[in-house]
């Protein structure tokens, strides 16, 4: 028996190297392919609620600043009605602290004074006033959007 392989089923080095590398660019151009089809088909993340309900007026006393958590705004309510504040940095979108000297950034630091203007950067501009109504059934409704 001849261990010999025969000459035609033999693969030179050449012609492997050529279809290594052949293969190789029809693998990265399949899986870049794949990538542009997945960042094509992404679906942004759902929107929040434009409008959020935040109760009953009477959780707002006359004379506070109370933080909704669930609309992350401040709501003021005093001698002109009621106003609400988002909490949400203007600079990056981080949500602000409140103390009684006004917000602070806890991500880069800007600072805001207690009405909601601003204080120091690196943001460029005051926090957001939302409109605020009361509905029918007596709920404060704020619109975030």
């Amino acid at each position: 028996m001849n261990a010999t392989p025969s000459k035609d089923k033999l693969i030179t080095r050449r012609s492997f190297v050529s279809w290594l590398v052949k293969g190789s660019l029809a693998g990265s151009a399949l899986l870049g392919l794949g990538a542009l089809g997945r960042f094509i088909s992404f679906g942004s993340q759902p929107s929040s609620p434009s409008q959020v309900d935040l109760g009953p007026v009477e959780n707002y006393p006359p004379g506070s600043r109370s933080v909704a958590t669930s609309a992350a705004v401040l709501v003021i309510h005093d001698e002109g009605g009621f106003r609400a504040l988002s909490l949400v940095c203007p600079h990056l979108g981080c949500t602000v602290s409140v103390s009684e000297e006004g917000f602070t950034c806890p991500c880069h630091g800007s600072r805001y004074l207690p009405d909601g203007s601003l204080r120091n950067g690196p943001a460029s501009r005051s926090l957001d006033s939302l409109r605020v109504e009361v509905d029918a059934q007596g709920h404060l409704i704020v619109y975030t959007g």
